[in-house]
Protein backbone atom coordinates (compact mmCIF):
# COMPACT_ATOMS: atom_id res chain seq x y z
CA UNK A 1 0.00 0.00 0.00
CA UNK A 2 1.19 3.28 -0.77
CA UNK A 3 -0.32 6.90 0.57
CA UNK A 4 0.67 9.92 -1.48
CA UNK A 5 0.01 13.45 -0.54
CA UNK A 6 0.38 16.55 -2.64
CA UNK A 7 1.46 20.05 -2.03
CA UNK A 8 2.45 23.09 -3.41
CA UNK A 9 -0.87 24.53 -4.76
CA UNK A 10 -2.13 27.76 -4.52
CA UNK A 11 -2.76 31.25 -6.67
CA UNK A 12 -0.46 32.53 -8.92
CA UNK A 13 -0.46 35.00 -11.28
CA UNK A 14 -0.03 34.08 -15.27
CA UNK A 15 3.19 34.11 -16.01
CA UNK A 16 4.47 32.65 -12.74
CA UNK A 17 5.86 29.38 -11.31
CA UNK A 18 4.88 27.04 -8.77
CA UNK A 19 6.39 23.76 -7.85
CA UNK A 20 3.97 20.78 -6.57
CA UNK A 21 5.48 18.15 -4.04
CA UNK A 22 3.94 14.61 -3.73
CA UNK A 23 5.45 12.72 -0.51
CA UNK A 24 4.76 8.88 -0.64
CA UNK A 25 4.87 6.31 1.72
CA UNK A 26 6.24 2.82 1.71
CA UNK A 27 9.72 1.51 1.09
CA UNK A 28 8.90 0.61 -2.46
CA UNK A 29 8.92 4.09 -3.77
CA UNK A 30 12.12 3.74 -6.15
CA UNK A 31 10.13 0.60 -7.99
CA UNK A 32 7.09 3.33 -8.83
CA UNK A 33 6.25 4.61 -11.93
CA UNK A 34 4.69 8.20 -10.91
CA UNK A 35 2.41 10.45 -12.69
CA UNK A 36 1.11 13.83 -12.21
CA UNK A 37 -2.82 14.00 -13.47
CA UNK A 38 -5.33 17.32 -13.51
CA UNK A 39 -8.59 17.63 -13.60
CA UNK A 40 -10.69 21.33 -14.61
CA UNK A 41 -14.28 21.73 -13.69
CA UNK A 42 -16.56 19.79 -16.27
CA UNK A 43 -13.45 17.85 -17.84
CA UNK A 44 -11.90 14.02 -17.55
CA UNK A 45 -8.29 13.65 -15.54
CA UNK A 46 -5.76 13.93 -17.94
CA UNK A 47 -2.00 12.99 -17.64
CA UNK A 48 0.04 16.03 -17.57
CA UNK A 49 3.45 14.29 -17.42
CA UNK A 50 5.17 10.83 -15.33
CA UNK A 51 8.19 9.38 -14.50
CA UNK A 52 9.94 5.70 -14.73
CA UNK A 53 10.92 4.74 -11.59
CA UNK A 54 15.07 5.19 -12.40
CA UNK A 55 13.87 8.80 -14.14
CA UNK A 56 15.32 7.45 -17.07
CA UNK A 57 12.05 8.21 -18.94
CA UNK A 58 9.84 10.62 -19.32
CA UNK A 59 6.53 12.08 -20.78
CA UNK A 60 4.68 15.08 -21.48
CA UNK A 61 1.51 16.54 -22.51
CA UNK A 62 1.90 18.77 -25.28
CA UNK A 63 0.25 21.30 -23.67
CA UNK A 64 2.98 21.60 -20.79
CA UNK A 65 5.96 20.84 -22.66
CA UNK A 66 8.56 22.65 -22.24
CA UNK A 67 7.08 24.68 -19.34
CA UNK A 68 6.65 22.16 -16.70
CA UNK A 69 9.40 19.32 -15.25
CA UNK A 70 8.79 16.39 -13.77
CA UNK A 71 11.44 14.65 -11.36
CA UNK A 72 11.51 12.38 -8.54
CA UNK A 73 13.90 12.31 -5.26
CA UNK A 74 13.78 8.28 -4.43
CA UNK A 75 15.82 9.20 -1.30
CA UNK A 76 13.24 11.33 -0.03
CA UNK A 77 10.04 9.64 -1.41
CA UNK A 78 8.86 12.69 -3.66
CA UNK A 79 8.01 13.28 -7.10
CA UNK A 80 7.97 17.18 -8.48
CA UNK A 81 6.03 18.83 -10.78
CA UNK A 82 7.83 21.92 -11.49
CA UNK A 83 5.51 24.56 -13.49
CA UNK A 84 6.56 27.39 -15.34
CA UNK A 85 4.99 30.12 -17.65
CA UNK A 86 1.84 29.33 -15.85
CA UNK A 87 -1.54 30.06 -18.28
CA UNK A 88 -4.96 30.19 -16.87
CA UNK A 89 -5.68 27.35 -18.79
CA UNK A 90 -3.43 25.36 -16.39
CA UNK A 91 -5.82 25.93 -13.74
CA UNK A 92 -6.79 22.64 -12.53
CA UNK A 93 -7.20 20.40 -9.60
CA UNK A 94 -3.71 18.53 -9.74
CA UNK A 95 -3.47 14.58 -8.51
CA UNK A 96 -0.02 12.55 -7.74
CA UNK A 97 -0.56 8.75 -8.90
CA UNK A 98 1.62 6.00 -8.19
CA UNK A 99 2.03 2.75 -10.66
CA UNK A 100 3.84 -0.28 -9.91
CA UNK A 101 5.27 -0.83 -13.18
CA UNK A 102 8.70 -0.06 -14.57
CA UNK A 103 6.83 1.61 -17.70
CA UNK A 104 4.75 4.34 -18.16
CA UNK A 105 1.41 5.22 -18.95
CA UNK A 106 -0.52 8.13 -19.94
CA UNK A 107 -4.13 6.27 -18.87
CA UNK A 108 -5.19 7.02 -15.14
CA UNK A 109 -7.23 3.65 -14.81
CA UNK A 110 -3.81 2.10 -14.99
CA UNK A 111 -2.43 4.37 -11.65
CA UNK A 112 -2.66 2.02 -8.54
CA UNK A 113 -2.99 4.80 -5.85
CA UNK A 114 -3.62 8.18 -6.06
CA UNK A 115 -3.25 11.64 -3.90
CA UNK A 116 -5.84 13.50 -2.42
CA UNK A 117 -5.46 16.68 -5.13
CA UNK A 118 -3.90 20.37 -4.75
CA UNK A 119 -5.76 23.42 -6.35
CA UNK A 120 -3.84 25.07 -8.33
CA UNK A 121 -4.95 28.42 -10.17
CA UNK A 122 -3.57 30.72 -12.36
CA UNK A 123 -5.25 33.81 -12.95
CA UNK A 124 -4.83 36.31 -16.12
Amino acid sequence: QVQLVESGGGLVQAGGSLRLSCAASGRTFSSYTMGWFRQAPGKERDIVAALTPSAGTTYYADSVKGRFTISRDNAKNTVYLQMNSLKPEDTAVYYCAARNRLYLTIYSLRYDYWGQGTQVTVSS
